[in-house]
């Protein structure tokens, strides 16, 4: 099974201007190391039978009938071969000579992409020799003995996707052709080019490419010329990128005097969840008008054994490299802001916020006394009310209690066992019973405080639980399920931590820093069981319910991606390959799924809160389903996994 995945590539080969023959060797030696690689889709640059830089050779005859001949030899020679290549030449329709890229497979030719936009300032003069696409008066072509259709409308269609073709300068245009093919149903876009290069100007191309592949929620795949080509006037670096819907996935060497294949798998079945749930992707389809495309059918192949290239982030949610400072300062400022504005509209000054030294309520802290520094509202303003119950640890009461010291916020302390010993009397609940009775008890009797704390000074609760937590339902029914603002209802937990790391990383002195990353490390628990014989924590959440990044990789690729559970099962195999057994990742997978759907009652009453990461569960926003919906589908799927 390939999962929705398309292996392709980017060639990227050495080139000599005007010497076919040598163009056409290289050609066939890449596109058979391709096809040993499993490569189904292989685009070459612009012009790559020929070179790019011929010039005023492009009038000879000579040179077009070599490039012909040349593309002969290509066909022959890729007979056997499975693999579809897209290499590029010039080609002649009605006495015009056409910029084009040549669709061929299993010694045939499939069809011939033309070229629309024809740069024709500065240092180029395309012009001078080729006709745009926009003025053929012709819709087949013969080449090679063969009539082919020619355009620049052509959608190629194989078993596992539709692809289009467009070339160099038709990226750069105002409207790229690949948007009206992207519409027309092609998932996979790609282009051979020949750009030069110029200071600044191959970040500018990366941005056209990766924007194009996000908008057109596509994947996009560029090749372009490189050593060889000639440096009269100009030099081509040799560019070879993969994108999918603004993701790189691979790129090439800039300025490699070596040829490289640059391959990855585009993943065409999250291409079309993307497609199908974008409402402005469809109402574009709907303003194309007059545009029409030919369908071109490719040969049938029986699919080869899917070995993924393409990395798997273990931890989606997490920004990783350069640009986790960037991220992480902007989803704390969208916390901020959003607890900002519910404080200004209510005209509340008092936040109230259980603290409990574990990491949700340590973030919501956080993002309080941010707020209260941004509104210029005192931090007396903020009530801290720590709680003690049976299973709480020394550990987590110490980090707390320093933790709300450091901030100058107001602290309180009130002990719940008493409360819940009476409690447990009055329902005639035995002590020793530490049930689902005896936990959510003291959940509720902690909630209930915070709330009439709130009522008492005039403030909002607000809700400390985590996307993770609502995805699996842990979190006690209208306890603290319940609050007034939930800072943290679309932070899953991974990213939880993350941000309380970088918050003492970034913004804290360094007592508070030290308290912070202790927080971080302490197991994650709801402490209402007692502690072990030694006063550690005893519950320990994720013996329970399974490891939080497991659970944060199921939930992004189901609710993101619209994966089914055998595919997010194998990529999970991939990203926690030396981490955790496949077995133990199909527990936890049915853990997640069972959860997930059996604890909707509890998402369809959430309170407000912003969201933040690319995923949320609010029953307003991202997530409407029924509480009543079944997991059978998906359930039974794992068991046969």
């Amino acid at each position: 099974m390939n999962y929705g995945f398309v292996k392709v590539a980017a060639a990227v080969p050495r080139v000599k201007v005007a010497d076919c023959k040598f163009n056409v060797e290289r050609i066939e030696s890449m596109i058979a190391v391709a096809e040993g690689k499993g490569v189904q889709i292989i685009i070459f640059p612009e012009l790559s039978i020929t070179g790019y830089t011929c010039g005023d050779l492009f009038s000879q005859q000579f040179l077009l009938e070599e490039a012909e001949m040349g593309l002969v030899q290509i066909l022959n020679n890729t007979r056997q071969l499975d693999i579809i290549s897209i290499v590029g030449m010039p080609v002649v329709a009605n006495s015009t000579l056409i910029n084009s890229a040549v669709v061929i497979q299993k010694g045939k030719i499939l069809g011939i992409a033309a070229k629309t936009y024809l740069p024709n300032y500065k240092e180029f003069a395309e012009k001078r020799w080729f006709t745009s696409a926009l003025d053929l008066t012709a819709g087949t072509v013969r080449l090679c003995g063969q009539t082919v259709p020619i355009g620049a409308n052509l959608l190629f269609e194989t078993s596992d996707t539709t692809f289009g073709i467009e070339i160099c300068e038709d990226l750069w245009a105002t409207i790229p052709p690949s948007s009206q093919l992207a519409l027309r149903g092609a998932e996979i876009l790609f282009n051979m080019s020949a750009d030069n290069e110029g200071m600044g100007k191959h970040h500018y191309l990366c941005s056209l490419a990766q924007q194009q592949s996000a908008r057109c929620i596509a994947g996009y795949v560029f090749a372009s010329s490189g050593f060889g080509e000639s440096t009269t006037d100009v030099v081509l670096a040799g560019n070879g990128m993969i994108y999918e819907s603004g993701q790189l996935l691979a790129r090439s060497e800039r300025f490699s005097l070596e040829e490289q294949l640059i391959i990855s798998e585009i993943d065409v079945e999250r291409i079309r969840a993307e497609r199908r749930v974008n409402t402005t992707f469809a109402a574009n389809q709907a303003n194309l008008g007059e545009y029409h495309t030919t369908t071109v059918g490719t040969e049938f192949v029986n699919s080869k054994e899917l070995v993924l290239t393409r990395s798997i982030d273990p931890h989606p949610f997490i920004p990783q490299g350069a640009c986790r400072n960037e991220w992480c300062e902007e989803a704390y400022a969208i916390q901020v802001a959003g607890l900002a504005q519910r404080l200004a509209h209510t005209g509340c000054k008092s936040a109230v916020v259980g603290i409990s030294g574990g990491l949700d309520s340590t973030l919501a802290l956080l993002v309080c006394v941010k707020t209260f520094d941004k509104l210029d509202l005192p931090r007396k303003g903020i009530t801290g009310v720590t709680m003690p119950g049976f299973g709480t640890t020394d550990r987590t009461y110490n980090n707390a209690l320093t933790l709300m010291k450091a901030l100058g916020i107001t602290i309180r302390e009130i002990s719940i066992k008493e409360a819940c010993i009476q409690h447990f009397k009055d329902i005639n609940h035995p002590l020793e019973l530490h049930d689902v009775t005896y936990e959510n008890s003291q959940a509720r009797e902690r909630t209930q405080l915070l709330m009439d704390i709130a009522n008492q000074t005039g403030g909002m609760v607000i809700g400390t639980g985590d996307l993770s937590e609502l995805a699996l339902g842990w979190a006690t029914y209208n306890g603290d399920h319940m609050s007034m603002y939930g800072v943290n209802a679309s932070i899953p937990k991974t990213l939880v931590q993350d941000l309380v790391r970088w918050v003492a990383e970034n913004d804290m002195d360094e007592e508070s820093k030290r308290t912070l990353l202790d927080i971080v490390d302490t197991p994650i628990s709801p402490e209402l069981i007692p502690a072990d014989e030694n006063g550690n924590i005893q519950q320990k959440t994720e013996n329970l319910v399974g490891p939080y990044e497991l659970h944060d990789f199921f939930l992004y690729h189901f609710l993101h991606s619209g994966f089914r559970p055998s595919k997010i099962f194998y990529l999970a195999t991939l990203a926690f390959k030396d981490v955790y057994s496949e077995e133990t990742i199909k527990k936890w997978l049915s853990t997640f799924f069972r959860r997930f759907f059996n604890q909707q009652f509890k998402r369809s009453c959430l309170p407000d809160g912003p969201k933040v990461s690319v995923v949320s569960l609010s029953p307003r926003g991202d997530w409407k389903m029924p509480s009543d919906a079944c997991a059978t589908l998906w359930l039974k799927e794992i068991e046969n996994l």
